[in-house]
């Protein structure tokens, strides 16, 4: 029996009272790789934001990693958050303290205690993403690649059911994009992390194909 990660049914999204999306339907299984592709301003950030609750849903139903996206509230949002990870394009990493402290400021946060068991995971992350003797460095003095690595680390931290990336390869150039990606497919196959990666980046989509889902014209269109 697969277990089913992202269910949306009959979801409208709005932001700012103007609809972006309508009628969107679509399911995301444990361990699946999707792409969501589309122009820029056709919807793909406002569905990733309706994901993890940073936009409200208030027509159809929504349920990412066993939470009901209707019943989010600022006392539940937390909960829903601690099982995703996202991936930001600008990393959003803190420029002030190293890979290692930048790492234990989101254990910290999410309420882990005991140290060994910090330093254990912050480890075994920077591992995944071939980053083990890198915790010492500034993030300021790393390359592009290195801070989206030190991003996907950071998204992996609480074991996650699903990673939403957001353009993670928009700014890297094409050698970069390819490692990242690998790390990206390699997470959901050995973890069974399921990922939604929305770019519109072709060349990565064409190299590293899975399965598709298209913002055109105010709906989401599956793509072969």
């Amino acid at each position: 029996m697969s277990e089913i990660v992202v269910q949306l049914e009959h979801v409208n999204i709005y932001q700012s009272g103007n609809l972006i999306l309508q009628e969107v339907n679509f399911e995301v299984q444990k361990g699946e790789f999707v792409y969501l592709v589309g122009k820029t301003g056709t919807g793909k950030s406002s569905l990733l934001k309706s994901l993890y609750g940073e936009i409200t849903l208030t027509e159809g139903q929504g349920n990412v990693v066993g939470f009901d996206l209707k019943q989010m509230d600022w006392k539940t949002l937390p909960f829903l958050r601690r099982n995703l990870g996202i991936v930001f394009q600008d990393f959003q990493l803190l420029t002030d303290r190293n890979v290692h402290e930048n790492l234990r400021f989101v254990l910290k946060a999410t309420g882990w205690q005991d140290e060994q068991l910090i330093n254990q995971k912050i480890n075994d992350v920077l591992a995944k993403v071939g980053l083990e003797n890198k915790g010492f460095k500034m993030t300021f003095e790393m390359s592009g690649g290195e801070q989206q690595r030190v991003d996907i680390a950071r998204a992996l931290l609480n074991s996650p059911k699903l990673i939403l990336a957001d353009e993670p390869t928009g700014s890297l150039d094409p050698e970069t994009s390819d490692e990242i990606m690998q790390i990206l497919f390699q997470i959901a196959k050995e973890d069974g992390t399921a990922i939604i990666m929305a770019t519109h980046d072709f060349m990565v989509v064409n190299k590293f194909p899975s399965r598709t889902l298209t913002t055109e014209g105010g709906r989401l269109v599956a793509k072969a």
